[in-house]
């Protein structure tokens, strides 16, 4: 999360105490992985299920059963310690709660425009969705609900779930019971670019789905930037990132402990300290160090927080929401003696965490209910997290009555001759001769209007 020069010279005094090492965004496209997305993606297309199966041996070396069965699903948590299925089965429930709050949120309606004309809004869910539940370094067990979940939770009649094999069982049981847990309507054993391409294409038995859904690896990145357009898309999200504001009152600890906690994503995954304490920023710093030294992930949080961590020191808290606006992050933690004034001041981050206690693990692991499937790379300044609303299409209609046409049909008419659209000017124009130019119902017509007719 680098603040470029340009950005610099519009925010207010702050300094370094550490920059990212690496310059410029932490993940770039790589002209590597987006020949080879293309060149699957239109093997697949060409070739169908053939070429599925033959990606899935070469890549994942799977060559078994590609669907999971319905009693293999229901049974896949009998595999799980009892207390792991307790958690997952809580962040299932939290999860399809919010939801379901948000659905009840997005009302229809219909007003009048003017008299015997009306105008209304359906929120109507898409058909068909894919969701894809990732399993590689490690195993997100909360990706099915807040991807398989929230669609079911917002209408849609059908959706499907890819995520890659892994054992025996052809996935990971966690993952499994996650996608029966959200009522996945089938579940493949397929990973990679393979399980998105058979599910935009088609080839599951199933028709083209509308929309994909669901982190992944690069290479699952740019798979669905290559089939934006053919169906729609969530986010293409990634690598996770997090921003922590912070006071002289914050723990350091606590503080640092936090940044690691997403660091460990991946090791480019950008974490910064935004804080109008310098001997805080000092500390974090020294603390990140310290608990380095014992993190079994280290290898992993220590990288991304060398190359892409940050410290920023500010002179106040309006500073502060400046640059946590400049930084736009994923996930924003607020670690202050007035979190409510950054409740009220902030505007751009995919998910807020308001104070200390609200760590972004609680999220991330489904038991906080929100989403965390979220923008990245400072694209929070214009785009929102993934929601039931993402599933529903805000679809217009209207509805006008023979009354109606003298609040439409005299202006669409003189409008059109305007433009010099003579059919659009015709479909007014025998709504006029069929209700009669000189019927009392036009005395509603502006006078200056009536006149021109």
């Amino acid at each position: 999360m680098q603040i470029t020069q340009h950005e610099a010279q519009s925010l207010p005094p702050f300094q370094w105490l550490k920059k990212p090492a690496v310059d410029g965004p932490p993940a770039q496209r790589d002209p590597s992985v987006v020949e080879r997305v293309s060149q699957m993606l239109s093997e697949i297309e060409r070739k169908g299920m053939d070429a599925v199966r033959a990606y899935a041996k070469e890549l994942d070396g799977w060559s078994g059963d590609l669907e999971i069965g319905a009693a293999e699903l229901e049974k896949s948590g009998d595999a799980l310690p009892r207390d792991v299925r307790t958690a997952l089965e809580m962040g299932y429930e939290r999860t399809h709660r919010f939801a379901a709050a948000q659905r009840e949120h997005l009302t229809d309606f219909e007003i009048e425009v003017a008299p015997g004309v009306a105008g209304g809004q359906r929120h109507v869910p898409v058909s068909r969705v894919g969701a894809y539940l990732p399993a590689g370094r490690f195993p997100l067990l909360a990706s099915a609900f807040m991807t398989v979940n929230v669609a079911k939770t917002a209408g849609v009649p059908t959706v499907l779930a890819c995520t890659p094999p892994s054992g025996e069982h052809g996935a990971h049981p966690a993952v499994l019971y996650g996608a029966h847990l959200s009522h996945a309507d089938r579940v493949f054993a397929l990973g990679g670019v393979q399980a998105l391409g058979a599910m935009a294409f088609g080839l599951l038995g199933e028709a083209p789905v509308d929309m994909l859904v669901g982190a992944g690896n690069a290479y699952v990145t740019e798979a669905k930037r290559q089939l934006f357009g053919r169906v729609g898309l969530d986010l293409l999200a990634g690598p996770s990132e997090v921003a922590v504001v912070a006071d002289g009152s914050a723990d350091p600890v606590w503080v640092a402990a936090d940044l690691l906690g997403q660091a460990e994503h991946g090791p480019n995954s950008p974490a910064a300290l935004v804080t109008t304490s310098e001997e805080l920023g000092r500390k974090v710093v020294a603390e990140i160090e310290r608990q380095l030294e014992t993190l079994t992930t280290r290898d992993i949080a220590g990288p991304a927080w060398r190359d892409f961590g940050s410290v920023v020191v500010v002179e106040d808290r309006a500073g502060a929401v400046a640059v946590a606006d400049v930084i736009a992050p994923e996930h924003l933690e607020i670690h202050t003696e007035d979190d409510d004034y950054y409740l009220r001041n902030l505007s751009n981050y995919g998910s807020l965490f308001i104070g200390s206690w609200s760590t972004v693990a609680y999220s991330d692991k489904g038991i906080a209910g929100t989403n965390h499937v979220l923008p990245t790379g400072k694209t929070a300044r214009y785009n929102a997290g993934l929601s039931v609303s993402r599933f529903l299409r805000p679809l217009t209609y209207q509805r006008a009555s023979k009354e109606g046409t003298v609040s439409l049909a005299p202006a669409v008419e003189r409008v059109s001759a305007f433009e010099g659209l003579a059919a659009h000017g015709a479909t007014a124009t025998l709504r006029i001769d069929r209700v009669g130019r000189t019927s009392g119902a036009f005395d509603a017509i502006p006078a200056a209007l009536r006149e021109q007719l």
